[in-house]
């Protein structure tokens, strides 16, 4: 078997040996051993100076029959140096020479402008996005900072612009928690009253007062009793800036005393609590008033004796803390009794409470003042009764920078120690006085959120903040705790609904932001952005509510002067893209449009057209022509909806449409359209964008008739449409109305043509394929009428003053040709 094997291999062998002398192109090659062994190394170095991807090259592109080396030596002849270098100068009289440059120099000047263009268009977009993410990274930034800022941002709320294949944002469920469910529709109703033009309306802050009644929610409703108390002052007028008025003594020294009378009605209570939880030790008995309530009280907080009280005791009391609780307790007539019972002693401190409690806003008397300084400098300063020196410093504002720690051991203490020894005086103002707005100043920038543990106690920063009358930074620190944001919106709205709300100049401002003309310390909110914070969550979901809270924006301007309620109408139209729901919609028989939501805010300075005029001027921009035709239908601009239609339509006129797709879109609007056209004032339309319109939907119904190869009724429908012609007759004609067509109309000329071509060729071949025999003199006039009309096609294709793509020649051409 092995020999079998190896004779069959050994024939092999020679056989392969006499093919390769038998072949007479490759001569027989016969190397030694050492000439084989050299030839691999030498090729072996070859491989390690040009690598094995060379190699691999070499053997690709030899494959195909190319010469790469070759290849390689021409590629480095060449050179793009002088490409765009200047030309040579040459003699005047080269003519030819001459226009040969300037060609090359037209050429290499244009190339190099578009060069030039191209980049700054880059460069400018690329700035242009990148300026776009870092504002609304910044307005990320500010929403989240804390504290003032004078840095304006942009606040436009421009939602991503959709393509057009994005779905629109249907409104959904509602995203409204019981809480803020309950404040719209107070929000609700007050508007309702607005619209009506009511003008004994309910204030908004009672309103949202009452609402805060059902929550159930202690602090809350102890933040809204102070909104209420301190928004009961002298009426505002609405010209007049909120902060300016703020500064006046008048005003100021209202808001001075709604803030006591806060304190001392909240601590009135407190002692009526602290005496009816003790009746047996407070032995207050029967008698109504101040005085038994502060005698049971001092009872119970002085059970043990204090050190240092002095001047003795009136009814088992000490005096000074009996004088001191009834003040603190709102009741001045209550502390001067208690005087009177302690005897002669007091007369010029009795006195100096007299006028005290004729005109507490007002400091004492020269003669009074004098006196009541002198007795604190010798006496009292000194003195270990706490009480005692409290009293004198709230009367007689006799040291201002005493602290009055030992009586004062709450922030409600502080707060009201220091509104009490606030006085007016006007042109005398001293080093010693005590302003408001160094109280102001005090708590918000030498104490702050930190000195209060605002976020461990939010009620008492609030507070410390409304009763000083800054209720700009107190709204913004609620805005910033999750749980009371909802109430801090709803109270900016309820001190802007009385004028009382400082808002800067600009909207685009932060949330919170210090302008230079103001007073120190106060602050301006932006209540646009702080509403729109809030809104954003449901406007989606519940427009009707987003439309309503926008309506408190209506008296405000955007940068570029537009009303921001409109404004922000406009963003949520493009944001949701319900139109019928916000402008409703026309009935497709009857014609009359039903109201939408935004119908019912209609004022001498709200127009529901108009949004939808900016709406479509947006949509437009976007490139959503066909949102823009429905809302420009919407606004009444027929003009706009039939350029915009034309623009549309000759995009797709040709076209075969599928089910749902843009052709078929329009082809059910272009019915509402051509009934609003019809119902309208067409000579108060461009005659030539009426005649592109009517033409441009006739030729609807051809391309229609002619996918379905109905050519004789397509050729009908195009004679109607009067845009080619169909005889020498009407060339001239013709080619006259297309000089003076628009753009859309032409644009659609090159498919109709084409089209035509096929009809044409169509119906020449159905007459070769009858038989000659039969209506021989009709087949001839039929194909001399083709003729004739390939003819006429191609002399209308190159007299009209447009130039049409090239293929549309080239098939005219063909067809004159196979018309013979």
């Amino acid at each position: 078997m092995a020999d079998e094997d190896f004779s069959k291999l050994l024939q092999q062998a020679e056989q392969l040996t006499t093919e390769i002398e038998g072949n007479e192109e490759l001569p027989r090659v016969e190397r030694s051993l050492g000439q084989v062994l050299e030839a691999s190394q030498e090729l072996y170095s070859r491989v390690i100076q040009s690598g094995a991807n060379d190699i691999q090259a070499h053997l690709l592109f030899g494959s195909k029959g190319i010469d790469l080396q070759q290849i390689s030596q021409k590629l480095e002849t060449l050179s793009s140096k002088r490409t765009f270098e200047p030309l040579q100068p040459i003699a005047d009289s080269d003519i030819e020479s001459f226009l040969r440059n300037e060609r090359e120099n037209a050429i290499l000047s244009l190339i190099d402008e578009v060069n030039k263009n191209s980049l700054q268009t880059t460069e400018d977009q690329k700035w242009e996005h990148m300026i776009s993410e870092w504002n609304r990274e910044k307005i990320k930034l500010m929403n989240a900072m804390i504290g003032p800022s004078q840095n304006w941002l942009d606040l436009k709320r421009t939602p991503e612009p959709p393509s057009i294949a994005d779905t629109p944002k249907k409104f959904g469920h509602s995203m409204l928690d019981d809480i803020e469910t309950a404040y719209a529709r107070q929000v609700h109703h007050y508007n309702k009253l607005v619209f009506q033009g009511s003008k004994s309306r309910t204030a908004l802050h009672q309103k949202f007062a009452q609402v805060a009644e059902e929550f159930n929610d202690s602090k809350v409703k102890e933040m809204w009793e102070i909104i209420k108390t301190m928004a009961n002052i002298p009426a505002l007028v609405r010209d007049e800036d909120p902060l300016k008025a703020r500064g006046n003594p008048t005003i100021q020294q209202c808001l001075i005393a709604q803030g006591k009378k806060y304190l001392e009605k909240r601590y009135k209570q407190y002692m009526t609590d602290v005496v009816r939880a003790n009746p047996a030790a407070a032995m207050r008995g029967g008698e109504p008033g101040t005085y038994p309530l502060v005698r049971g009280f001092v009872g119970l907080r002085l059970q043990q004796s204090v050190q240092g009280l002095t001047d003795g005791v009136i009814d088992e009391r000490p005096l000074w803390p009996m004088v001191y609780y009834c003040l603190r307790s709102g009741d001045p007539n209550a502390a001067l009794h208690c005087l009177r019972k302690a005897g002669r002693d007091y007369e010029e401190f009795i006195a100096a409470l007299e006028e005290h409690i004729k005109s507490p806003e007002k400091p004492l008397s020269d003669k009074l003042q004098t006196a009541i300084n002198f007795q604190y400098r010798i006496q009292v300063r000194n003195s270990t009764d706490p009480y005692k020196r409290a009293v004198y410093c709230i009367i007689g504002c006799c040291e201002v920078s005493d602290e009055h720690s030992e009586v004062a051991r709450t922030a409600d203490d502080y707060l009201w120690l220091k509104l009490s020894i606030i006085k007016s005086r006007p042109g005398n103002e001293s080093s010693e006085s005590f302003t408001y707005s160094d109280l102001q100043k005090m708590i918000l920038e030498e104490y702050g959120e930190t000195h209060y543990h605002a976020y461990e106690k939010p009620l008492v920063y609030f507070q410390v903040l409304t009763l000083t009358g800054q209720f700009e930074p107190a709204i913004e620190f609620l805005s910033r705790i999750p749980r009371y944001q909802v109430h801090g919106v709803h109270m900016a709205l309820a001190l802007h609904d009385v004028y009382m709300l400082g808002t800067p100049r600009n909207v685009q401002a932060p949330l919170l932001s210090v302008d230079t003309d103001d007073p120190i310390p106060l602050r301006r909110l932006n209540l646009a952005r702080l509403l729109l914070l809030y809104v954003r969550k449901f406007e989606l979901t519940d427009p009707s509510d987003a439309l309503h809270y926008y309506f408190f924006l209506r008296n405000l301007k955007d940068p570029s002067g537009k009303n921001l309620f409109m404004c922000c109408c406009t963003d949520l139209a493009l944001e949701s893209r319900d139109y019928d729901l916000l402008f409703g919609h026309a009935d497709a028989v009857t014609g009359p449009r039903t109201p939408g939501l935004l119908d019912q805010f209609n004022t001498p300075h709200i127009d529901t057209k108009v949004v939808a005029l900016n709406v479509a001027e947006q949509l437009v921009n976007k490139g959503l022509f066909e949102d823009a035709i429905t809302v420009y239908d919407i606004a009444g601009n027929l003009e706009k909806v039939l350029e915009l239609f034309c623009i549309l339509l000759a995009q797709v006129v040709n076209s075969g449409g599928g089910a749902g797709g843009l052709r078929e879109r329009l082809s059910i609007l272009a019915e509402h359209v051509s009934r609003s056209l019809r119902s309208a004032d067409a000579t108060a339309l461009p005659a030539a964008l009426v005649e592109a319109y009517t033409k441009l939907y006739k030729l609807m119904t051809f391309f229609d008739q002619f996918h379905n190869e109905n050519y004789d009724a397509a050729l009908e429908t195009l004679r109607e449409c009067e845009l080619v012609p169909l005889s020498p007759s009407e060339l001239e004609s013709r080619v006259s109305a297309a000089r003076c067509a628009r753009g859309e109309l032409l644009r659609a000329l090159p498919a109709v043509l084409r089209a035509l071509c096929t009809i044409l060729l169509a119906q020449r071949q159905k007459l070769r394929q009858q038989p000659q025999v039969l209506g021989a003199p009709t087949n001839n006039k039929q194909v001399e009428w083709l003729r004739t009309q390939a003819e006429v096609l191609n002399t209308f294709a190159g007299n009209i003053a447009y130039r049409m793509p090239g293929d549309t020649y080239s098939q005219l051409a063909q067809m004159q040709i196979l018309m013979h």
